[in-house]
């Protein structure tokens, strides 16, 4: 048995595990596989769905299921297994035909198993989809395919204010409405969270909470970092993040997770 045994180190991907330069780094590389060679889980708490992170799931020694789509799953890149999902409820559809109609500028990225719907594309949906590797499908929203298991709303911060007030006002014991950055806020299921599915994750794994270590840098990763031993962030991280309190690390172009495990080290 090696020191971190059933001890589960959950990672942001964007911004806190993946760097600017669009890869891990060797030194995160390296602690990782220490970090799992001492009998540690480490796995990845993403808001990219299945599609857009299987292309970048090799970059990291990751031995455990995955949380994806910004707590809506747990797959198993491994395996293929999805471990658990959530799905929007069926008034998905008319709830954002009545939002895109009081917000005409927004645009949406809708998620429907491998299939990505888009409605009213625009810059931001574009550098999404191009940075994700992946492509969409432009339809009216009332001949999308549901269910869906999240929705990505695109647009400049103002825009996307306006319209969380819109849905939080109207519907908010149905969804759960966050930022991701800026200019993406996400919608899942009311329930679906990083934090949910991290205490999910760690009980399939049979490990405590008082194991369980989570790191990441903006607002939908504030769920998770609720429910960690302690709450890791890089110094890069959004303001909203450093305002609630997180324990800050080096930066994710100055391999965090290789600083965390460092921590880690010294705790067990």
């Amino acid at each position: 048995m090696g020191k971190f045994q059933n001890v589960l180190l959950a990672s942001d991907f964007d911004d806190t595990l993946y760097g600017s330069d669009r890869t891990v780094s060797p030194e995160n590389v390296a602690a990782i596989s220490y970090f799992i060679r001492e009998g540690g889980y480490f796995t990845v708490a993403t808001g990219r769905a299945r599609p857009t992170f299987a292309r970048y799931f090799h970059l990291a020694p990751i031995n455990a299921p995955v949380i994806i789509s910004n707590g809506a799953a747990i797959y198993d890149f491994r395996t293929g297994e999805t471990i658990c999902e959530t799905f929007l409820p069926p008034r998905i559809r008319e709830d954002l035909m009545e939002t895109a109609a009081a917000v005409p500028a927004v645009g949406f990225e809708a998620y429907h198993g491998d299939t990505i719907y888009l409605h009213n594309p625009n810059q931001v949906t574009w550098n999404h989809l191009r940075r994700a590797g992946c492509t969409g499908t432009e339809l009216p929203i009332r001949q999308m395919t549901t269910p869906f298991t999240k929705v990505i709303l695109q647009q400049e911060r103002a825009v996307l204010e306006e319209v969380r007030a819109y849905m939080a006002g109207r519907w908010q014991e149905y969804y759960e409405i966050i930022f991701s950055n800026d200019v993406l806020l996400e919608v899942t299921a009311k329930g679906s969270t990083k934090g949910g599915m991290v205490l999910r994750l760690a009980e399939h794994l049979g490990v405590a909470k008082k194991d369980i270590y989570c790191v990441g840098d903006n607002e939908n990763d504030i769920p998770m970092l609720a429910v960690s031993a302690i709450p890791f962030a890089p110094s890069n991280c959004a303001p909203v993040v450093k305002q609630w309190g997180a324990e800050l690390v080096s930066s994710c172009d100055e391999s965090c997770i290789a600083q965390i495990i460092q921590v880690l080290d010294g705790i067990y």
